[in-house]
């Protein structure tokens, strides 16, 4: 074989058990490049987080894609703990050498100086206010934050200049800002989205082993909530054959308070394909080719399409079939489906104390 798989218990509480080699490398590295030692394994050593601090030049990135609803986000972090093996974003890890496998979830970039930069982007006289998208690729609130505290940072600078933004996270450790995001949501500049793949905590502690448990997260959609926050809920993403109770975990986050829901079919760009193949032989081989071959049907015969029309939501009947089980369950409980709209008229970058320490 040559690619070197670790056994499972070895690297538990890790979202894959190989370094999957990235696609820039010119030759799959071998068992004896992976820095997995006989004595290492033999001993069943946990695979450490490693964290290295960049200073960063710009923090908020634009986006001109048709079929994502924000142009402005910001990740504080690269790579993630939580370790989900879908990850749209484990390719990213390619393009600063190192392996959208393992160490996509152990070897993280921290901008450390990112409120800093983030304010002085937000007072350049040229800056128009746009909603702010938080970690919608990396999770802003992974288990590194609660040391590193740089999504804070972020969010004393956008609170203090009244500037609108939304986050996306598995992580409880959203509750934490509460004294920030809820004044901001009274005001309608906040909103937070919590996703929640499935209600089964055997199959969610595989398929995102670090981030907080369904039950954990239901409860922080409710605490959000009755802090006066707007709470949406994403059921993504869509897996076939795998989290089959969309409805489930919609009419429980309703029932917390989230009052917007949106979904994403899974998507395997690049590394992430093999790795999610890998996955599936490991934690369901009986139904590995079914569940391919349904996403196969979503992707027109592919593992993956990258065409803005299809990319987010798949095509063809089984993608229908998605669909409406969605739209008919969020008709049933109330739902809306369009993003909580917030208001841009209150920016106020002037209120930003240029003394301020936020680094």
């Amino acid at each position: 074989m040559s690619e070197f798989f670790i056994p499972l218990q070895f690297v538990k509480g890790r979202g894959v058990a190989h370094r999957q080699p990235h696609r820039f490398e010119r030759d799959e590295r071998s068992a004896f490049d992976d820095g997995w030692g006989e004595a290492e394994v033999a001993a069943g050593e946990p695979q450490a987080t490693q964290v290295t601090f960049e200073d960063a030049r710009s923090v908020i990135t634009r986006n001109d894609s048709p079929d994502i609803g924000f142009h402005l986000g910001l990740n504080p972090y690269r790579g993630c703990e939580h370790g989900c093996i879908y990850c749209y974003a484990r390719p990213s890890h390619s393009y600063l050498n190192l392996s959208p496998g393992l160490d996509f979830e152990t070897r993280l970039i921290a901008k450390r100086n990112i409120g800093a930069v983030l304010r002085a982007e937000i007072t350049h006289a040229r800056y128009q206010p746009e909603l702010i998208a938080i970690g919608t690729v990396t999770d802003a609130y992974q288990p590194v934050e609660r040391e590193l505290r740089l999504t804070r940072a972020a969010l004393d600078v956008l609170s203090a200049a009244r500037h609108p933004l939304a986050i996306v996270t598995k992580g409880s450790g959203v509750e934490r800002d509460i004294d920030l995001l809820a004044p901001m949501g009274a005001e309608n500049l906040a909103a937070v989205y919590v996703s929640i793949t499935t209600l089964d905590a055997k199959l969610a502690r595989i398929l995102e082993p670090r981030a907080a448990a369904p039950h954990r997260r239901l409860r922080t959609i409710r605490t959000l909530a009755e802090a006066g926050i707007p709470v949406g809920v994403s059921v993504s993403p869509q897996i076939p054959f795998i989290n089959d109770d969309m409805e489930r975990v919609l009419e429980a986050a309703y029932e917390a308070g989230a009052r917007r829901a949106f979904y994403q079919v899974i998507r395997l760009p690049w590394e992430v394909a093999p790795m999610f193949r890998q996955w599936l032989g490991l934690h369901y081989p009986d139904r590995a080719e079914r569940v391919m071959a349904r996403i196969q049907d979503m992707r027109g015969g592919k593992d993956y399409d990258a065409d803005f029309a299809a990319r987010m939501k798949g095509q063809g009947i089984w993608a229908d079939l998605l669909r409406q089980r969605f739209v008919k369950t969020c008709d049933r409980l109330g739902y809306q489906r369009e993003r909580h709209a917030l208001d841009l008229s209150r920016f106020q970058p002037s209120a930003l104390c240029p003394q301020q320490e936020l680094f």
